[in-house]
């Protein structure tokens, strides 16, 4: 069963994310920051992160870099609401790092579950 680790500042996202991705049939691991989040993929078995790119702290861009240090090969989902510059502004700036993919929100559970499932198996 693939493990993903949702990496977001905001509570109600990742407690909605944990529930369609554990009713999907994942394991969930979640954190409220980047150094939160980097510690638990560093500790667990991580199949797939997701991370907001606007947090505080450590930014999901710096999140990002620091998971890539650790891991070249570790698969992202990068998404953001953005702030008073448009999301889509920050999900192109993280296009340039390489992530498997990037998310506007809000986002759909199907569009969520669309984008982890061409990521990883349930297995």
């Amino acid at each position: 069963m693939a493990r993903i680790l949702v990496i977001d500042d905001d509570d109600r996202i990742r407690d909605v994310f944990r529930q369609i991705l554990e009713n999907a049939g994942y394991e969930v691991e979640d954190a409220c920051d980047g150094h939160e989040g980097v510690r638990l993929y560093k500790e667990k078995n991580i199949d797939l992160v997701i991370t907001d790119i606007l947090m505080p702290g450590m930014s999901g861009l710096e999140t990002i870099l620091e998971l890539r240090f650790a891991s070249p090969d570790v698969k992202v989902i990068a998404i953001s609401g953005g702030d008073h510059i448009a999301p889509e502004y920050y999900l192109n700036v993280i296009k340039n790092l390489d992530t498997m993919c990037e998310l506007k929100k809000p986002i759909s559970s199907q569009d969520l579950l669309s984008a982890v499932g061409a990521l990883v198996s349930k297995e």
